[in-house]
Parts: C-alpha cells; structure tokens; sequence
C-alpha cells in the first residue's frame, strides 16, 4: 500500500500556527499517513493535531526535522511539490507511480533548490492560492474522498442544518 506523508516546509511558530495546523487537519482528513515539518519546533500544534488524530481517529502522526534538505534528499519514493509555479495537477497525476509520496507544501519563501529536489513541481492553479486549498484539492483527486476512520472516537452525522456529533 502506498503511504502519503506530507512535508510542511519552514513552519513559523508565530506567523504559521494556524496554517500549519491546518495543512495538518486536510492531510488527515484526505487520507495522508502523517506530517513532517521544518523550521521552529512547536509543540503546542503537535499536541492539537495528535489530539484531533486521537478524537477523530485516523492512523496520522506529526514529527519535526531539523533539516528539509536532508529530510527531502533522505525521502524514498516520490517527492511532489506542490506550487503554483508547476504543472498542472491533473496531467501530472496521471504520471505518478505506485510508490510512496511525499507532498512538499511552502511556509515563507521557497528556496530554489527544493523545486530542484523535487520530482515534479505541481501546480492546482497558476495563480496565487493557499497551500491549504492546494494540498486539499490535490490530495482528494490523488486518494478520493475520505468517509472517516474505524478507530475514532467522534464522528459526524451529516445533516442539512445544524451539528450533530456521535461519540463512539
């Protein structure tokens, strides 16, 4: 079975809290085995993603690394990019091959070299987007729409209005 990690690149504590957490929540969500992020270490997102991951079940982890580069160049299977620099997702998905992925996601400015070690650079659209909505569009045409986890503890019952969730 292919496993899908996603690399956040160069998390800022301060400035990327949110964002990160929430490239975090959309990789769970749409099936990745886990996140890896550089940059300053933050224990206090991985504590909320780990919490989430335990409530709403999923076999998902989060670690840090201290070097993208060693990290990126170490990785065995395919590494993909995702920028709205690259090609388009949807010629680019039909290329891929059935070995392990790990989809690269931005934090502050790119370096170069990460274009460079990368196997493809994808692009959800050429405009300027989140990395978020990519990571999300792209993830749910590469592994389909995710129902939910056997192990979670919560789950939603969907409805037309209102909330309604379901301990297990």
């Amino acid at each position: 079975m292919v496993k899908v990690s996603v690399f956040r690149l160069e998390h800022r504590a301060v400035r990327d809290k949110r964002i990160s957490t929430h490239v975090a929540l959309v990789a769970r969500a749409f099936g990745a085995d886990s996140i890896y992020y550089s940059g300053d270490k933050d224990s206090e997102m991985e504590k909320s993603v780990t919490d989430i991951a335990e409530s709403w079940g999923g076999p998902f982890t989060i670690e840090h690394v201290d070097s993208y580069r060693k990290f990126i160049k170490d990785f065995k299977g395919e590494k993909l990019h995702l920028t709205m620099y690259g090609l388009p997702y949807k010629t680019e998905l039909k290329q891929l091959d059935k070995q392990d992925k790990l989809i690269i996601v931005g934090g502050g400015k790119v370096p170069f070299e990460v274009y460079e070690m990368a196997d493809r650079n994808i692009a959800v659209t050429s405009q300027p987007h989140s990395e978020v909505a990519a990571l999300g569009i792209f993830l749910e045409h590469l592994s389909g729409e995710k129902k939910g986890f056997k192990n979670a503890k919560q789950v939603i019952t969907p409805q037309d209005c209102g909330k309604k969730v379901v301990e297990k």
